[in-house]
């Protein structure tokens, strides 16, 4: 019935901002169709009815559609040194810090940030710009609601005061979710604005060519105050960061000079 996957797409982007179009179809309808019989339903009408009125199936297959690599608090020591040594310096002259989250996925990373943030600075002061390529993630980032295994490195205190149970799943609070903004952005393509105080790209650098990396990282450094903080991920390590203007100010974090 391929008017009722039709009609299933659209309104599941109404409901979601996920563009189900965006995937391949024929293996996607496989994949629902294989889900929707496991649930009990006998086509993608009767599915969205569902869908429409259950959190739990709902938030069960956004999980589904969106393949999760990313987790809260992720490589935790690296989130400590952030909060303890780097911020502190950071913000001492700058209670309005420019923060830019790149590559973000499904949102973990720069929710993380204003977590660790809200200790050093008022949420109400806080704007996180987020990005991604990928316009389904950065649909499920909006939505903000993540499954148990993404908060296995939230610290207890973080997760009772900033996410709120939704059956098996959590969803991030709203004060959290204000101050975030998600946008579509090309790493490669597109100007990256600033000049920021923090930009977090971590987990991302190892796929892309020599060449690549080159670019970026000298993209990031002209998107820095003067003094401004780079901070990629445990396998992202830069050998030669004076080649971009950059000191190195704790293992994986990177200083403008």
């Amino acid at each position: 019935m391929p008017c009722d996957y039709e009609n299933f797409i659209t309104k599941v982007y109404q409901k979601t901002g996920i563009n189900l179009a965006l995937y391949k179809e024929a293996q996607m309808k496989r994949r629902l169709t294989s889900l929707y019989q496991k649930k009990g339903f006998a086509s993608f009408n009767e599915f969205f009815q569902a869908l429409n009125n259950n959190h739990e199936l709902l938030n069960e297959f956004l999980d589904r559609m969106t393949i999760n690599v990313s987790e809260f608090y992720r490589n935790g020591k690296r989130w400590d040194v952030l909060d303890k040594t780097i911020l502190p310096g950071l913000i001492t002259n700058n209670s309005n810090p420019k923060i830019w989250s790149a590559a973000c996925s499904t949102g973990e990373e720069p929710y993380t940030l204003a977590m660790v943030l809200s200790k050093h600075v008022p949420l109400s002061r806080l704007q996180i710009l987020a990005t991604d390529i990928d316009e389904n993630v950065l649909a499920k980032a909006k939505l903000g609601v993540y499954s148990e295994r993404s908060l296995n490195e939230v610290p207890k205190e973080i997760v009772n005061k900033y996410f709120n149970a939704e059956g098996s799943y959590f969803k991030v609070s709203d004060e959290i979710k204000k101050t975030v903004t998600f946008k579509k952005q090309n790493l490669l393509a597109d100007h990256f604005g600033g000049p920021f105080d923090l930009i977090v790209c971590r987990n991302v650098l190892i796929y892309f060519t020599e060449e690549a990396k080159e670019e970026l990282y000298q993209k990031f450094s002209a998107a820095l105050k003067p003094g401004g903080i780079l901070f990629v991920g445990s396998t992202e390590q830069i050998f030669n960061p004076n080649t971009y203007g950059f000191e190195t100010a704790e293992t994986f974090f990177y200083r403008k000079k």
